[in-house]
């Protein structure tokens, strides 16, 4: 393979891999620098009628809390939180 061919190649995979690159760079990978504080959007969450324990929190890439918690009647509850505001989306 000639140095010509290696590079062509090279910029061929970049270009193809460009919108890939792009994409995630739209993603928010953290919550937004004026979002509300994991502990006061929990805290939200442990006021809502029948709530009895956290299960788990997450953060998820496309940007909102992945909250899963349990009723006092064994029920599970999924909720996808906006991480400004706090109101489930």
């Amino acid at each position: 393979m000639t140095s010509k061919t290696l590079v062509l190649s090279t910029l061929i995979l970049f270009a193809a891999s460009a919108p890939l690159i792009a994409q995630d760079a739209e993603r928010p990978a953290i919550p937004p620098q004026d979002a509300l504080k994991a502990s006061e959007i929990i805290a939200r969450v442990e006021t809502r009628n029948d709530f009895r324990y956290l299960d788990e929190v997450d953060w998820d890439e496309e940007g909102y809390y992945e909250i899963v918690y349990f009723t006092k009647d064994k029920a599970k509850v999924e909720m996808k939180i906006d991480p400004i505001t706090g109101e489930p989306i």
